[in-house]
């Protein structure tokens, strides 16, 4: 079960009109024109001229292409499906919202900004030890994850700064 098949902070983002892409199970119940159905039902009935290949961003070894599927589920919510290329029975879904009208590449876009936020925290597990901490309390755990975070934010930002100019004559 993924965290989007649970209906509960899906509705809590609705509420607060917080558009949102969530990764859902295959099984994700749904109901498409009246019908109840699961998300893996519901995008294998659609046609071949459904499916649009986007870049869902860049990746360690270039563009992130996918084929990618989109239903409409009532007024501003869809249901969006990754499909791989080399492997069309790989197929991840995904529960959308929005609280203005968006189109299929905005979706994408969103869903695999997922990939650059998972990127971040294992570079802060390598870099300054995210997921090292021994504590059995919650205002633990919080400081260490901050204090893991604030470095890591001051690493990124000494590394996207220019390096300091060096004159001729010193020879260090």
């Amino acid at each position: 079960m993924r965290y989007g098949d649970n209906p509960t902070p899906r509705a809590r983002c609705r509420r607060r009109g917080l558009n949102h892409v969530f990764a859902v199970s295959r099984a994700h119940p749904l109901v498409v024109a009246g019908v109840k159905t699961r998300a893996d039902r519901a995008f294998a009935a659609v046609g071949a001229d459904a499916w649009q290949r986007y870049s869902c961003g860049p990746g360690a070894k270039g563009e992130r292409l996918y084929d990618w599927a989109w239903i409409g589920l009532g007024v501003r919510e869809w249901m969006l499906a990754r499909r791989s290329i080399t492997d069309p029975t790989d197929v991840a879904f995904y529960r959308c919202y929005a609280t203005r009208p968006v189109g299929l590449p905005e979706l994408v876009r969103v869903a695999g900004s997922r990939w650059s936020v998972e990127e971040c925290f294992q570079a802060a597990k390598n870099e300054v030890g995210l997921d090292h901490y021994q504590v059995r309390k919650h205002i633990a755990w919080y400081r260490h994850v901050t204090l893991a975070m604030v470095a890591h934010a001051h690493l990124a930002f000494l590394a996207a700064a220019s390096p300091p100019a060096t004159s001729r004559g010193d020879h260090g």
